[in-house]
């Protein structure tokens, strides 16, 4: 039976494009570094979101902690996300 090879070949470029793209793209990208002061202020976000005004300042931070189990005995994986914002405004004369 023979394959037919130009449907194979439209998947073999889409996919090659994507293994590309994503080379390219760790390629790119530089080691960052990790800051214990930043961790701690992170780990010390309380869940939920919050926000906070000051003179010219708005501050948000948002946490969520959540662990997912397959079973109810079963082993579970934790996910801490946490995202902390700062938007600055000025009148510059």
């Amino acid at each position: 039976m023979p394959i037919a090879i130009p449907p194979l070949a439209g998947f073999a470029v889409k996919y090659i494009g994507v293994a590309l793209a994503g080379y390219a793209l760790a390629r790119s990208t530089v080691p960052g570094r990790r800051d214990q002061r930043l961790e701690d202020i992170m780990d010390a976000t309380p869940e939920g979101a919050t926000l906070h005004t000051e003179d010219g300042q708005m501050n948000a931070g948002i946490r969520w902690r959540r662990i997912l189990r397959s079973g109810i005995a079963g082993r579970g994986l934790e996910i801490d996300a946490t995202a902390l914002a700062r938007l600055k405004v000025r009148r510059r004369t």
